[in-house]
């Protein structure tokens, strides 16, 4: 079972659900060889019927206590671009592609995964590209990040945010 896990933490991003849900993306993902979809919705308006055949399974739930056995089981980790969300991620050494929400203000994701990618830790796109990256990214292309060194990336994240010169 090659699994993609969706997250969006504990936030609502219903133009990522429903991007990754489309009719479309679900055959990109066929394509490339997923036969599931894990969906963590949050606290979003958009609940994609959840649907189960011999070649695809899409399920949905909106919480649970923790990610660590969905990020476990993925293949492929697509999520909001928020901190812990990304560091989960990566101290588990699964491919990340990090979506931007732009209709966020004063938006810090972007710089996260600006920073993010430019270190060759993760993709990163907005929903309408979303389709466009995920058939021309290299996973293989991605380097791992550093494990258990958490006051780095926090020292990075205050500087990203502006609370560090």
């Amino acid at each position: 079972m090659k699994c993609v896990f969706v997250t969006v933490g504990t936030t609502s991003f219903d133009d990522l659900i429903e991007c990754v849900s489309a009719h479309d993306s679900l055959k990109i993902f066929k394509s490339l060889g997923y036969n599931q979809l894990v969906l963590q919705i949050g606290r979003g308006k958009v609940v994609p019927e959840p649907f189960s055949t011999e070649s695809f399974t899409l399920d949905v739930y909106r919480y649970k206590d923790s990610l660590r056995e969905d990020l476990e089981k993925a293949d492929l980790v697509i999520s909001h671009a928020g901190a812990g969300s990304c560091l989960e991620t990566l101290e588990k050494r699964k491919p990340l592609v990090v979506v931007i929400n732009e209709k966020l203000m004063n938006n810090h994701q972007l710089e996260l995964a600006k920073q993010l990618h430019k270190d060759g830790h993760l993709f990163y796109c907005t929903c309408s590209t979303l389709p466009g990256l995920l058939q021309s990214m290299d996973l293989s292309t991605l380097k791992c990040f550093p494990p258990g060194q958490p006051e780095k990336f926090s020292a990075f994240l205050d500087k990203v945010v502006g609370l560090q010169k």
